[in-house]
């Protein structure tokens, strides 16, 4: 036997004892209190047709209704099944911008930890679907294959900053590439990839990926971080302080612009959709209301033990014992003459 809820038990194994001292001390006070009204025979011929034994038995009742009512709520399960838990759903791959220009700061606390609460956001909407993730700067890398485990992708997403890609830029035609590769090449459905960046690229030629994805199956949603008027990009020193911020040959501050155009573009040519990140994070409803209306496949069943719930038999007791002590009178039965 196993018990689903067993603080209910241990709640159950210290009221009883407090309820048992309780009455105890309850009778042992009604007695002391008649023997100083009265002896006890007084006291048989003022109530004649009083009879402690019942009191105590009704009593004894109520706590026995007590402990089996607590032994249900603790939830007894006792019997057991294999059962095949099967899902459907869809495979979401999310690349996510690493660069150093996702370290801008228009929006807070940064581009990057921005995005990375919309990554966690999508994953939380997520039913049934299997998750992988995609880090990207001037390459890009398989950072999270596609899982059922949406807690390690979690784990995984937490470890993604500018310092996982040593190739600095923005390869965005690479990450799609990569993205591709993620997905089961068996299947030209059932892909959605949900590129989320500040848009700037450096000749990787995304419009030619998508092109490439959307012949495959592949759906992609993009979601721009940032501004159009732009964000200079901030350095960090060892400390994590800001010491300057980033400069062109020139010597010039680079202020960097989101790029909605190229954003909108790479989701027409797959049939998704462009979205601006936003504080009320709108657009992850909006992505997955989409998802959600895709044909889905049946993904990998799980096995998992099913206990059988006996609980009722316990509450049923409990009331039977509630029942009997509302019919046990307190008086004691009249002798026929």
């Amino acid at each position: 036997m196993r018990f689903e809820e067993q603080y209910y038990l241990y709640l159950l194994f210290l009221l009883i004892p407090l309820l048992v001292l309780f009455y105890f001390y309850v009778f042992r006070q009604k007695k002391a209190l008649k023997e100083r009204f009265a002896s006890p025979q007084i006291i048989h011929k003022l109530l004649p047709s009083y009879s402690p034994e019942k009191q105590k038995l009704k009593v004894f009742f109520i706590l026995l209704a007590l402990f089996f009512l607590g032994f249900s709520l603790a939830r007894p399960q006792f019997g057991e099944k294999l059962t095949l838990l099967k899902r459907k759903g869809v495979d979401i791959i999310i690349a996510l911008d690493t660069s150093l220009s996702m370290l801008a700061e228009d929006v807070k606390p940064n581009r990057l930890e921005k995005a990375k609460l919309l990554v966690t956001g999508l994953i939380d909407r997520m039913k049934g679907d299997r998750v992988g993730l995609v880090a990207f700067a001037g390459e890009s890398f398989i950072q999270c294959p596609l899982t059922l485990d949406l807690s390690a992708a979690k784990m995984f997403l937490e470890i993604m900053d500018p310092d996982l890609i040593p190739q600095l830029g923005t390869a965005i035609g690479d990450a799609i590439r990569t993205s591709r590769v993620a997905f089961s090449q068996k299947e030209k459905k059932f892909k959605v990839l949900v590129l989320i960046t500040d848009g700037e690229d450096h000749g990787s030629n995304p419009q030619d990926a998508s092109k490439e994805a959307k012949g495959e199956g592949i759906i992609i949603y993009t979601i721009g971080i940032g501004s159009p008027e732009g964000e200079p990009i901030p350095l960090k020193d060892k400390k994590g302080g800001v010491s300057g911020f980033k400069k062109d040959e020139k010597g010039e501050v680079i202020l960097s612009r989101l790029d909605e155009f190229t954003l909108q573009k790479i989701a027409e040519k797959t049939g998704g959709k462009y979205f601006r990140a936003s504080a009320g994070e709108i657009e992850l409803d909006k992505i997955y209301d989409e998802v959600s209306k895709m044909e889905k496949k049946e993904l990998q069943g799980k096995m998992f033990t099913q206990y059988e719930e006996r609980y009722q038999y316990f509450l049923i007791i409990s009331f039977l014992f509630l029942f009997l002590e509302l019919f046990i009178s307190e008086k004691k039965k009249e002798k026929k003459r």
